[in-house]
């Protein structure tokens, strides 16, 4: 039994932070050179009551408006910022699509490498007979956890969801993966409180906030990824020059310039699109997916790789056929 991606969609939040309302906050930044070095002009922010399920409910509705929700017998909740501690968010999505009661259902907390996890846990869930048509869903609210006077992280992430139906085929369309992980990095990409090992009963002044410490991410970054792409190029049986595509996490620019100049990729044959989203963690994958799809820069029988890579510190690649 072979496993493929049929639909994919997003839903982007209404609310929207430029880097003009960003300059206008801290003079000492231009817009201007904002966007030229991250690549971000502008980012969607989740409103005050919405949430990343809210997020991930829109997107899901979207897909399952082309698709028959009762054939629907997984689903599989990617997110670091869940509505509650408990219940899962998976199970109130379910809920709220009212697809059938005899499913499975799970989040799992994962950021940048969530998505290419999830496809991971999806064929596996396929190819051993368990299911046939998986909803995977991504749904993410750093804004959420951003300190208000924090413009680093305030200029590079933002919100979103994305719902993807991936189900059997009798081509396999979802090749071998790659994981990593090391967790010796987690203090470099963290949000403290509302946990067991910190106190969750806070002051306002005391809400989490996330903490990116940008150089040690660069540095994992550039050291890990690379070779990443030669594994999976190899595992996959293919070679460099075999890739139609590449769509590597959208984390920002100045990254992914580094790392296709490193790794001596096409330029042409590289997704860099996070203008008007900016870094949508477990998102940015699937919206590049999409729209590198709509825009026909990818079409069927096209060979991408995708690698994500983040928070943990974890990665995963993969090479998938359109």
């Amino acid at each position: 039994m072979g496993t493929k991606i049929k639909q994919i969609e997003y839903y982007l939040p209404e609310g929207i932070l430029t880097n003009e309302e960003l300059e206008k906050a801290y003079p000492e930044w231009s817009a201007t050179k904002l966007e030229k070095k991250v690549g971000i002009k502008q980012r969607h922010i989740a409103g005050p009551n919405e949430t990343s399920l809210d997020l991930a409910t829109k997107a899901a509705i979207k897909v399952l408006e082309k698709e028959d929700k009762d054939l629907i017998d997984f689903v599989l909740f990617c997110t670091q910022s869940p509505d509650y501690l408990l219940p899962t968010s998976a199970c109130l999505l379910q809920s709220r699509l009212r697809l059938k009661t005899s499913i499975g259902a799970l989040d799992f907390n994962l950021g940048c490498s969530g998505y290419v996890y999830g496809l991971a846990l999806a064929k596996g869930l396929i190819n051993s007979g368990v299911c046939k048509n998986i909803l995977l869903v991504t749904g993410e609210t750093y804004s959420k956890f951003i300190a208000e006077d924090d413009i680093s992280n305030r200029s590079i992430f933002g919100d979103a969801g994305t719902a993807t139906i991936v189900t059997y085929s009798d081509e396999n369309q979802l090749g071998e993966f790659i994981f990593g992980t090391d967790g010796i990095g987690a203090e470099n990409l963290i949000v403290n409180g509302l946990s067991a090992r910190n106190s969750y009963i806070l002051k306002d002044v005391d809400r989490p906030t996330l903490y990116m410490n940008g150089p040690e991410i660069f540095n994992f970054t550039i050291e890990t990824i690379p070779p990443l792409i030669q594994q999976v190029i190899s595992k996959n049986k293919l070679q460099l020059s075999g890739i139609d595509y590449f769509i590597l996490h959208q984390a920002n620019k100045y990254i992914l310039e580094f790392l296709i100049s490193e790794i001596g990729l096409d330029k042409s044959k590289c997704h860099i699109d996070m203008l008007d989203y900016g870094n949508t963690v477990s998102n940015t994958i699937p919206i590049a997916l999409k729209d590198a799809f709509e825009q026909r820069i990818i079409q069927e029988g096209d060979k991408v790789l995708l690698a994500g890579f983040g928070v943990g510190y974890s990665w995963c690649s993969t090479i998938i056929t359109i």
